[in-house]
Formats: C-alpha cells, sequence, structure tokens
C-alpha cells in the first residue's frame, strides 16, 4: 500500500486511513474464524469454548491431550491412513491429465479450445452436491458410451479405493490445466521447434526443454490437487464406503455423532500442512515469474 503523499487534501487523508481500516476489518473477518481454532484445541477441558483458565492464561487450562488423542486413537489413524493413501495418488492421477491437457489445449491448432477448457474445468464451478451425485450414479454402473450404444462394464466403482481416487482426480484436474496453463502463456514455443530442428523427438522436447519451463506451474497445480482431495468430505461421503473413510469424513462423523475437541486438534494440523503448502505454492509462483523473465510481484 502506497504511503500518503505530503500535498494530501483533507477528504484523501480520511480515505486514505479508512481504506487501511476497511481492509483490517476485512482480514480481520476472514482469519479470525481459523485462528481461532488453534488456541481452543489446546483446552484442557473437553469443551469448545475458552475456559476461565485458558482467558486467564492458567497453564492448567491448556494441555495437548486432544493432539495424543489424535494420534492414539484406531480410528483417527485410520482415517488419516486413508487420506494419505487417496491423496497421493489422485494427485498424480490429476498432474498427468491436467499437464497433457493443458499442453494440447495451448496449442491454437486445436478447436473449440474455449469449450473443451470449460468443459474440464467445470467441477471447479459446479456444485459440490451436483459433482458428488453425478459420480455415484456413474460409478454404481459405469459404461462406456458410443454411437451403436453403450457398453456396460462389469464392475462398479462406488464403495472402493479407486473410485474416491477417480473421483478426487476428476476434482484437482480443473486446478492443474488453469496452473498450467497460465504458466504456459509465457512460453516460448520457439524452442520447442528448435528442439525438433535439433533432432529431438516429441518426448526428448518435453521432457528436456518445455518440462523445465513449466515444472513450476505442475508442481502448483499438483499441490492444489493434493490440499483439494486431503480436505475433501461430499464425494468421498457419496462414492465412498466405511473402509474409505478420510480424515474430513471422521471430522464430519465426530461433529454429528460426538463433539469430541479432538476435531480442533486435526483442524490445527490441516491448517499448518495448508499454510506449509501455500507457502510453497508462492515460492514456486515466484521463481516461475523469475523463469519467464518476468518481475516477482
Amino acid at each position: 500500500m502506497s504511503s500518503l503523499p505530503p500535498y494530501a487534501t483533507r477528504g484523501q487523508r480520511i480515505w486514505h486511513y479508512s481504506f487501511r481500516i476497511i481492509c483490517g476489518l476485512i482480514f480481520f473477518f476472514l482469519i479470525a474464524p481459523i485462528l481461532v481454532i488453534i488456541p481452543l484445541s489446546f483446552n484442557a477441558q473437553d469443551f469448545f469454548t475458552f475456559t476461565p483458565e485458558m482467558l486467564a492464561f492458567d497453564p492448567d487450562g491448556y494441555s495437548t491431550k486432544h493432539y495424543e488423542d489424535f494420534f492414539t486413537n484406531s480410528d483417527w489413524q485410520l482415517a488419516l491412513k486413508n487420506s494419505l493413501k487417496i491423496a497421493p495418488v489422485a494427485t498424480i492421477l490429476s498432474v498427468s491429465l491436467g499437464t497433457l491437457a493443458a499442453i494440447g489445449l495451448s496449442q491454437s491448432h486445436v478447436p473449440f479450445r474455449r469449450a473443451i477448457m470449460a468443459i474440464l474445468i467445470s467441477p471447479m464451478i459446479v456444485p459440490l452436491i451436483i459433482s458428488a451425485t453425478g459420480m455415484y450414479f456413474f460409478y454404481s454402473n459405469p459404461y462406456i458410451p458410443t454411437p451403436f450404444g453403450k457398453i456396460e462394464l462389469p464392475f462398479t466403482l462406488t464403495g472402493t479405493y479407486w473410485g474416491v481416487v477417480l473421483a478426487h482426480a476428476a476434482l484437482g484436474i480443473p486446478f492443474v490445466i488453469i496452473t498450467v496453463t497460465a504458466t504456459l502463456v509465457g512460453f516460448d514455443q520457439s524452442l520447442t521447434r528448435a528442439a525438433a530442428n535439433m533432432g529431438a523427438n516429441p518426448v526428448t522436447t518435453f521432457f528436456k526443454v518445455q518440462m523445465p519451463l513449466i515444472l513450476p506451474g505442475v508442481v502448483s497445480g499438483g499441490l492444489f490437487a493434493f490440499i483439494t482431495s486431503f480436505d475433501e468430505v461430499v464425494v468421498v461421503l457419496f462414492v465412498g464406503s466405511a473402509g474409505q473413510k478420510t480424515l474430513p469424513w471422521q471430522m464430519f462423523t465426530g461433529l454429528r455423532e460426538q463433539i469430541s475437541p479432538t476435531i480442533l486438534a486435526v483442524a490445527t494440523i490441516l491448517i499448518a500442512v495448508s499454510v506449509l503448502l501455500l507457502f510453497t505454492i508462492e515460492v514456486l509462483r515466484r521463481r516461475s515469474e523469475r523463469l519467464r523473465g518476468m518481475s516477482p510481484s
């Protein structure tokens, strides 16, 4: 935010300080519901509110017992294990398919690029409950549409590990497409033509020339896809079964069936992981801008 010039009028000075106050209030409104969870997760009592001991900063009012419960409770550990089994695989699928789609849609000769792009990123726009319902009905009876009718597949994906992975991959692909497409905007296509003139085949050109330059966008999209899969709860409720209960699912169950402050401890851990990933994304964004000759903002 720029400083106030010495020749500013009274009205400009009032607006200058009012604008800062408004920005501060908006920032507080956005961040306060998240930050209030952190001290509550150290509550020594099984309450979701601040106790008198906590407000008086009495050490007896604080405890790490909810974190201990998270790391020793079999239900929470099973949910964490399932999340760690599902999210990485869904991220790999999202990055692979999303990167290929972004590179293909960046080619000027591809017809209906805008329409295809709109369809591919539609999972970000369509309400999640609608996407989850559609996935449930399709995964219950999967088939391959052909001009001569549909070919029904002899298996179902609902209630299976791969069903949840494919559903989360579908939600993560739009993030990869958007970040990789943004990186490709500044990509010099003459580099790939020069590599081809030097005798490199398309695969070598992709991994030796194009991939190093778009790698920050690919990694950023992968991190977004991982966060999407790790925090998602609606789709897994429709597509998964008790054997695929993830961490957000366990938190949702805990809120509905038993009010346990362990949920606050898990939420604090997820906040820390999200902040770490967002910091990584910001570092990669600045690196991408430097590689493209842009001044990092």
